[in-house]
């Protein structure tokens, strides 16, 4: 059997035509040097033309359907330059190591989009976009100081890691609009993230009416064609700035002065496939590579952020009062046990039912905020008591409008029986409120209002959420109900009343950060109210007023609520007091799990055993089966980041030498 190895290299990868690896023999004399990652020339084609490639994976043996085709060496180890095919390699390498996924998968993940469609439309921004100068006004003092601040580290070479910590209205965006603009005069290229798309079309619209075409823009909405637009303008220098979600941080730019990460508390910015990386810690990764700032916006930053700023470790900005003339809105809190002893079966509070009445009679804005899609949140026989059930996951289904259930985790749908599948019984009913159903209680308690939704479900279309948003501003909508889509970024200066409909609903998911979410949700809720000339009320209806979240969030306190939270967090040992390393084995043969999970579950135990590592598993997650696959998690935590992945790769090592893993899925996760 020959000695000599072999890799799969990748040429080019900024070519349209070439998108699949192939295979090279690696010479004796480079053995040592060639690993995944490698920058290396190879003959290519039948000419043998010197190409740069790269390589992705080194094996024993060419695959099988290479025998007898005669395979060319790889001719030198290339040295890595400034070029972002380059940085984009090295972030790839980055990923695997720090995320435990394959390289292949890594790539996958950060390299651009390489094939165009032949009939594909541009986003032309000129066209769906106003060319009026954008109103950068003048920065009050606290706006200021943090601009300065930051410029001043600038110019003077120290790229640093900001946390701009500012209440809802304050101003933050215009804050890092400055700052962005300083970047780019120095002849840098900018990326500004956001966590939702319903938040795409008024960030590009502030940046483009100040920079113009020079903005690119990428979203889930658009069309193949038209994202390979935006990409190719970046590749071509024809952008310095890019918006978008999470993915657009493996924009294809090579210049980078600042990545903006705005809301950096949401976990949209966690991946939930492979691999399950945080953008925070890809955006520090590339910030590192290219000598940039990296700024953290939030108005209720994560505990991790929040912790780290106090420590020194990021740069704390503070804006502590609303810009302009805008005061903070007045909150109460209505204990929705009360309004039950008083005999009120509504959803609505007396309190809130006032106040919306007096809002409309006023041609004021209103925004009713409730964290659940569809009509009701479950149906269940009223005889046997089961709820009805997705075939496919265990979960149970959710009432839609329509008269249909459907399964928010693998789409499956089915109208709603007449009677219960389990008894036979016909007294089925529906429990618990989503935004379907209150849009329909609401246009029946004010007959008289525009009303429309904002979720999921009615954002649907390419440019519905647009649409929706739109109405809004321009005053052709009363009242706007919605999930969370609703309440991030957004900026209506005549929306004077908000309700946050079940504000402890978040408070009941099996997370330990169900505190945070809670107190997130009702903080960013209560924002969009009071943003212009007058007076902004909110109208917190819960089940939990004395819960810690909900207090903090009423008295606008973030500062109480993080010592409780982080001291809670302290307690029960999870982050950021501690990492997590998180394994999650799947599969469609309940028994196999089992075996599987119990045998990984064994090798983590001798890996980490003089480790003192705290280890937890296997067990169910609250959702056990997802689209027919059952699922098993198993948690090793521990102080030491560096010690988990060790310990990771160690186990997965051992058991994918003992072991057939053609039947199971192994997906880890780091916290």
């Amino acid at each position: 059997m020959s000695s000599c190895k072999y890799a799969d290299v990748i040429v080019d990868i900024s070519s349209e035509s070439v998108d699949r690896p192939f295979t090279y023999r690696i010479p004796e004399e480079l053995t040592e040097r060639v690993s995944a990652g490698s920058p290396v020339i190879i003959p290519f084609g039948q000419s043998n033309s010197r190409r740069k490639g790269y390589v992705v994976r080194v094996k024993d043996e060419p695959d099988p359907e290479l025998s007898g085709c005669r395979i060319k060496d790889i001719e030198s180890v290339a040295e890595k330059t400034l070029s972002v095919e380059d940085e984009l390699i090295e972030l790839s390498v980055w990923l695997k190591d720090r995320y435990g996924c394959t390289l292949n998968s890594a790539l996958a993940t950060v390299m651009p989009v390489k094939k165009a469609v032949k009939a594909r439309s541009k986003v032309d921004l000129s066209k769906s976009l106003s060319r009026e100068k954008y109103d950068l006004h003048i920065p009050n003092e606290e706006q200021k100081k943090v601009i300065d601040t930051f410029v001043s580290d600038y110019d003077n070479g120290f790229r640093k890691t900001y946390l701009l910590y500012g209440i809802t209205g304050s101003g933050k965006t215009d804050a890092y609009m400055h700052m962005v603009q300083h970047v780019i005069r120095c002849g840098k290229q900018a990326v500004i993230l956001i966590p939702e798309i319903s938040l795409t079309y008024q960030a590009v619209e502030r940046f483009y009416s100040v920079f113009g075409s020079r903005v690119a823009v990428i979203h889930s909405k658009l069309s193949q064609g038209e994202r390979y637009d935006q990409i190719k303008r970046c590749l071509n220098g024809e952008a310095d700035i890019i918006i978008g979600p999470r993915s657009a941080v493996f924009v294809p730019f090579n210049n980078i002065g600042i990545i903006v990460i705005d809301e950096e508390h949401d976990t949209a910015y966690k991946n939930e496939t492979v691999p399950r990386y945080n953008t925070i810690d890809v955006a520090k990764k590339r910030a590192e590579v290219n000598n940039a700032s990296l700024v953290l916006s939030s108005a209720t930053p994560s505990p991790d952020s929040y912790k780290k700023a106090l420590s020194g470790e990021y740069t704390m900005m503070k804006l502590s009062s609303r810009a302009g003339k805008a005061n903070k809105p007045v909150i109460d809190v209505v204990d929705m046990r009360l309004e039950m002893q008083k005999g009120n079966r509504t959803v609505f509070s007396e309190h809130l039912d006032e106040l919306i009445k007096d809002r409309l009679s006023r041609k004021e804005q209103v925004i009713l905020f409730i964290n659940r899609r569809g009509y009701s949140n479950f149906v269940s026989c009223r005889s046997c008591g089961n709820a009805i059930r997705c075939p496919h996951c265990d979960v149970s289904l959710t009432l839609h409008a329509g008269h249909v259930l459907k399964c928010h985790y693998c789409g499956y749908q089915v109208p709603v029986p007449d009677v219960c599948p389990h008894c036979g019984s016909p007294y089925i009913a529906e429990f618990g409120v989503g935004t379907q159903k209150l849009e329909n209680m609401t246009r029946k308690m004010y007959p008289q209002a525009r009303i429309a939704r904002l979720d999921t479900d009615s954002a649907s279309g390419k440019k519905a959420s647009e649409k929706i948003l739109n109405d809004f501003a321009n005053g052709e909508t009363d009242i706007l109900i919605g999930t969370q889509m609703v309440v991030k970024g957004h900026d209506y200066h005549n929306v004077t009343l908000v309700g946050i409909m079940a504000a402890d609903t978040s408070l009941y998911v099996s997370d330990y950060t169900s505190g945070q979410r809670t107190y997130e949700l009702i903080a960013q809720a209560s924002g969009r109210c009071g943003r212009g000339n007058k007076e902004g009320r909110v109208v917190i209806q819960t089940y939990k007023p004395e819960h810690y979240a909900i207090m903090s969030a009423a008295q606008d306190n973030y500062e109480n609520y993080f010592s409780n939270e982080i001291a809670y967090r302290k307690i029960l040992n999870y982050p950021p007091a501690v990492h997590i390393w998180t394994v999650q084995i799947s599969s469609k043969d309940e028994n196999i799990l089992t075996q599987y999970a119990d045998d990984y579950a064994d090798l983590i135990k001798e890996c980490s055993a003089d480790k003192k590592a705290d280890f937890m598993g296997p067990v169910e997650p609250a959702v056990y089966k997802i689209k027919d696959y059952f699922r098993k998690l198993i948690y090793l935590k521990d102080r030491d980041y560096d010690l988990l992945l060790k310990v990771k790769e160690n186990t997965e090592s051992i058991f994918r030498q003992t072991h057939q893993t053609e039947k199971i899925s192994i997906l880890h996760d780091f916290t």
